[in-house]
């Protein structure tokens, strides 16, 4: 694997450039980038792939690619953008909105993609989305920053709704948060890992 620590332009900032931009162009383009993605992650929380051992949506997928493709700083508030609008009670999530979602048991992994978002775009600021095997480490790694969240806290859910001890609740956790989405995780990182290279080869293809 090979990465720069500098800092480089990621896909979108390459596709529409920052640079030149009046204060009041720089907010609309962050406003539309912003709302173009929290859509595309209401799409793919409504998108379910027969997949083995249960369905998958495409959400985590979304999160990688909006990381990488944004930067750390517009991914994190893309993904800020849609959890305020479930928030607010629209329905971007699975199966509806509202502020019940942020105390479910799903509640963990929605906060994981802030996370997740932000570390990916901060990899991809420094070339981890040019070459496929870079690319495959820092989608592993946000992959990861989604499942920890997530499966601690439902851990924590399941302990306070079940009256159960920590082993118990983590074992269920593990078993009913982690394991059954293990294989698609693992596909939709793949997947992610060759649309961002591709997506750079293209780019590279149009400017040229």
């Amino acid at each position: 694997m090979q990465a720069s620590h500098a800092i480089q332009p990621t896909l979108i900032a390459t596709l529409w450039p920052t640079a030149g931009a009046r204060f009041s162009g720089g907010l609309v383009r962050m406003a539309v980038l912003a709302l173009a993605g929290s859509a595309l992650l209401t799409l793919s929380a409504k998108i379910q792939v027969p997949f083995w051992p249960v369905p998958m949506t495409m959400q985590t997928f979304a999160v990688l690619v909006i990381g990488a493709a944004y930067g750390w700083r517009l991914g994190a508030a893309t993904v800020l953008l849609y959890l305020a609008e479930g928030a607010l009670g629209l329905p971007v999530f699975s199966r509806g909105g509202g502020l019940a979602y942020f105390a479910g048991p799903t509640s963990g992994y929605l906060f994981g993609f802030v996370a997740a978002a932000m570390l990916v775009g901060w990899l991809a600021e420094r070339g981890w989305d040019r070459t496929i095997p870079a690319t495959l480490f820092a989608m592993a790694l946000g992959t990861a920053l989604i499942f920890i969240p997530g499966v601690a806290w439902l851990c924590v859910f399941l302990m306070q709704a079940k009256g159960i001890a920590l082993a118990a609740g983590l074992s269920a956790a593990v078993a009913n948060g982690l394991t059954p989405f293990l294989a698609g995780a693992a596909a939709k990182i793949a997947l992610a890992a060759a649309v961002m290279p591709y997506g750079w080869v293209l780019v590279g293809r149009y400017k040229s």
